[in-house]
Parts: C-alpha cells; sequence; structure tokens
C-alpha cells in the first residue's frame, strides 16, 4: 500500500511568489525519484499545500534525506512563517474504494 502525505507549506507576507517558484523547480527532479507516485502542490490564499504518494517508506526515507528535498527545504526557510508541517496519512476505508482513498 503506498504512504500519502500531506505537506503545508506557509509563507510570509509577500513571499509566495519566490516559494512557488523554488518548489515548482524542484518538482521536475523529485518525480524521477525512486517510488515517487504524485508530488503534486496547490494553493489556496493561506500558502502552498503539497500531496504526496510514495510506494514504500523506504522511498519516503529517501527522499527525506535526499539532495533535491534538502536543497529546497534550505532555499525556502527563511520564506516561511513556520517549518514545513508534514503529516503522513492512513487511508480510512469507506465507500467506494477508488474513490475513497489516494
Amino acid at each position: 500500500m503506498s504512504i500519502t502525505i500531506v505537506a503545508t507549506i506557509s509563507p510570509k507576507p509577500g513571499r509566495a511568489d519566490a516559494v512557488r517558484e523554488a518548489f515548482t523547480a524542484a518538482i521536475p527532479k523529485v518525480h524521477e525519484e525512486s517510488g515517487c507516485e504524485l508530488y503534486a502542490l496547490h494553493e489556496d490564499g493561506y500558502g502552498f499545500v503539497m500531496i504526496e504518494r510514495w510506494a514504500t517508506q523506504d522511498d519516503v526515507k529517501a527522499h527525506g534525506a535526499g539532495t533535491t528535498f534538502n536543497q529546497l527545504s534550505e532555499s525556502v526557510k527563511d520564506d516561511l512563517t513556520e517549518p514545513i508541517g508534514v503529516r503522513l496519512l492512513t487511508a480510512v476505508p469507506a465507500g467506494d474504494e477508488a474513490k475513497g482513498a489516494l
């Protein structure tokens, strides 16, 4: 079963463009990482949400220890109001299996 992660990214006022640019530049590299099934950036009026899906826990660990993630995190750390929030999710089975889980 895949591992789903939701990461919240809260830019400081006036820094959303810089944060968006940093993430969109990193996304193609992350898409090439082993086990990456989904790495999709979304935006609202408060900031950004990255929805991720990885094949295995080892792939998640490799991503977190990898150059791309660490360079990205370092490049935006002064542009954020708080550290990137990371939540590992477990699907709750309900309804149509195809529509009830990422």
